[in-house]
């Protein structure tokens, strides 16, 4: 479990991993659409982020998934983090006047800290619903469940089989391919590669010594795999049948009442723009 990636199933048999896979599915889309809301006072996106994070956090404990599993994914995103503080502080909000702290002849405005706050926990609350929806969820269901969601569009002839059978192959894949990484990454540090110290034009010697091999080990493994599909018979244009079928049960509606009163709720807030103030007050 310490070493928990995207798209790696970790077999339990808790509640949420006996959920079926389009109540999953719909669960991550209303929680992302949740993270996404914006409100009119910073207390009440600090407070809407803060509800929202202690439940993902509290699904992620009854999913049996370590808080901790999810910081680990965030190390590799951390120039990404820093670059989004550098661009809000050198282009500012025009209309903002409150400064934070003076570096030189640079004003640090408050609302830079915040939007660059906005950005990196959403991205938190997203890999945590990414890691659960993924550590929960076979990758043969969250296929079933994208292509029973695609249903409509084969009206327009919308090939929704080969793009939900896509989907899950790439979800799958991402593990393979971290682990890929870093046995290249060690395969290349015992050859005298360091990925670490040295000049810039060193390191980037070292990255394309990196990226190129990892590159023509996807490129086989996709071959191989197409190749083991092909041999198997596979003909997504074929009617298909399914060893494995979706079954609805009563736990699923009451999963899927409880995301549609959260995503309900909250949209109504934000629409309402109600301060947590007068809520108080209200109460």
């Amino acid at each position: 479990m310490a070493s928990l990636a995207i798209g790696r199933y970790i077999p339990f048999n808790s509640f949420i991993h006996r959920l079926d896979p389009r109540v999953k599915l719909f669960a991550m889309i209303a929680l992302m659409t949740s993270i996404f809301l914006r409100f009119s006072s910073v207390w009440m996106n600090l407070t809407m982020y803060a509800v929202l994070f202690l439940f993902i956090v509290s699904l992620m404990h009854i999913a049996h998934i370590r808080l901790s599993s999810m910081f680990k994914q965030l190390k590799a995103l951390w120039v990404m983090m820093v670059f989004l503080l550098i661009i809000n502080l050198l282009v500012p909000n025009t209309s903002e006047i409150t400064t934070f702290f003076m570096v030189g002849p640079i004003r640090i405005y408050v609302s830079a800290l915040l939007q660059t706050f906005y950005i990196v926990f959403r991205l938190i609350l997203m890999l945590g619903l990414t890691l659960m929806l993924t550590g929960t969820t076979r990758p043969l269901d969250l296929t079933y469940a994208i292509e029973w969601y695609l249903t409509p569009f084969k009206i327009v002839r919308f090939p929704t089989h080969e793009v939900a059978m896509t989907i899950a192959i790439a979800l799958r894949f991402i593990p393979t391919l971290l682990e890929e990484t870093m046995r290249i990454m060690k395969a290349q540090a015992s050859r005298g590669v360091d990925f670490i110290n040295g000049k810039l034009r060193e390191k980037l010697r070292a990255i394309i010594a990196l990226i190129v091999p990892l590159f023509i080990s996807a490129f086989q493994r996709s071959e191989e795999l197409a190749n083991a599909m092909e041999a198997r018979g596979y003909d997504p244009s074929a009617p298909r049948t399914r060893y494995r079928q979706l079954t609805w049960k009563t736990r699923d509606t009451w999963a899927l009442l409880l995301m549609v009163v959260v995503l309900i709720g909250m949209i109504t807030l934000n629409v309402l723009q109600v301060d947590i103030s007068e809520l108080w007050h209200a109460l």
